[in-house]
């Protein structure tokens, strides 16, 4: 029995385009599916690599009433610290969420339903994201969790064409890394 492996569920993931960030963001809003809104706006915004991004507790990113407008975040993968901004739509989204589920400082951002005080998983955050993708009509192979890390970083680049300031969006140390 020949067994077919599709090449396209490993490597590069697409980045998003802004037309169907829009149609998500509309879906979800619909469905007020505020955990995932928050996600989907932060994830855009802070262009953190999963691992990052549901490492975020309420304290990383809010005071008791104030959402930041900027977070200096180390990364785990590389342990450069990068500054990212939260635009006002994540803000009121992550505002909204964190009410909605009365999160605490210490909390997660994005609580985990099975496993007490831990976040999301990584599965279920790639899951997510390729439902986006499956809703839209996209091969779902082609986008993950990278996809939201790249989706800002290639909007940005396509407006400017400079690789250096995407190079510093995405805290890389060498150029070849972004390009």
């Amino acid at each position: 029995m020949k067994t077919e492996i599709n090449s396209n569920a490993t490597g590069v993931k697409r980045p998003f385009k802004l037309e169907e960030i829009w149609r998500i963001r509309t879906r979800l809003e619909i469905k007020n599916n505020l955990m995932q809104l928050a996600a989907l706006n932060l994830a855009i915004d802070s262009k953190l690599r999963s691992c990052d991004l549901l490492s975020l507790r309420v304290r990383d990113v809010a005071t008791s009433d104030h959402i930041f407008e900027r977070v200096q975040w180390t990364q785990k993968k590389t342990g450069t610290e990068v500054q990212f901004e939260i635009t006002p739509r994540a803000q009121q989204t992550i505002s909204r969420w964190i009410q909605y589920k009365s999160l605490q400082p210490s909390d997660y951002l994005f609580l985990s339903l099975r496993r007490a005080n831990q976040p999301i998983s990584y599965s279920y955050y790639r899951s997510i994201i390729r439902n986006w993708a499956n809703q839209l009509g996209l091969d779902s192979d082609l986008y993950g969790t990278h996809s939201m890390r790249r989706t800002k970083a290639t909007l940005v680049y396509a407006r400017t064409k400079n690789i250096r300031v995407v190079q510093l969006l995405l805290g890389h140390t060498k150029i070849d890394n972004t390009i």
